[in-house]
């Protein structure tokens, strides 16, 4: 307590204000850094959450929707129900593996000059989901190693701000001559600002990814369960 008097008596003023107008230019850049690390990652994260929301209820309403095209053998409506669910990752996949399907059949009735013979249908469907199921895990990664990024940089760039303060501060003290505490006050205060706010940006942003990789991860089981009905579908359907 005592301390602290002595260095507001000082002139040392360890308000957000105060210690923003003591901190030097390196300071204050890192500082920059970290809340724009912050802001970006936080649209990141928000616009992430809306497109992952409306891919699951879309997912959702589509699934139970092809249950009945499935039953009732409307693969055409399968395939014209995907653009009124364009959101979701697993009617992209499904649609995709469908139209295959329908083009397939279509390729094995007809005979001409540059017929190449039989092929393998389910292998066809197949690889066009395989290729579907690849484009939308990367369209739902989208943005992920921007907040992956500020998680694992946001600690070492606030460290960075950290060492630079304590530098000030031994500068302080060589040119007091070994002056009291108030001579260090301010770098020490650089350090600790720049610390915390590192650590503030990381370890929502570190929260932030591991939910959203989650997430995706639920999206690749989602399709990779549909995937596999639609093939098992054409195995028992569409052989010929």
């Amino acid at each position: 307590m005592q301390t602290m008097l002595l260095l507001a008596n000082e002139g040392t003023d360890f308000s957000l204000s105060g210690m923003w107008a003591q901190m030097g230019i390196f300071a204050k850049l890192v500082l920059i850094v970290l809340i724009i690390q912050f802001v970006i990652t936080l649209i990141m994260s928000i616009e992430r959450l809306m497109v992952y929301n409306k891919a699951k209820s879309q997912s959702i309403s589509y699934i139970m929707m092809l249950r009945n095209f499935l039953n009732e053998r409307k693969l055409e409506d399968a395939v014209a129900a995907v653009k009124q669910h364009s959101s979701s990752p697993v009617a992209k996949v499904v649609g995709s593996g469908m139209d295959e399907y329908l083009q397939g059949l279509e390729a094995l009735q007809e005979e001409g000059p540059d017929d190449v013979g039989d092929f393998d249908i389910v292998d066809a469907v197949n690889r066009q989901m395989e290729r579907t199921k690849e484009r939308e895990t990367a369209n739902l990664k989208k943005g992920l190693a921007l907040v992956a990024t500020t998680g694992s940089t946001a600690p070492f760039v606030g460290l960075l701000g950290t060492v630079v303060g304590i530098i000030n501060s031994f500068q302080g003290l060589s040119s007091d001559g070994g002056g009291g505490l108030s001579s260090v006050a301010g770098g020490i205060s650089e350090a600790l600002v720049a610390t915390a706010v590192g650590l503030i940006v990381a370890i929502p942003a570190v929260m932030a990814f591991n939910y959203f990789n989650s997430r995706v991860e639920g999206f690749q089981i989602d399709m990779n369960d549909v995937a596999s009905e639609v093939i098992n579908y054409v195995l028992k359907e569409g052989r010929y």
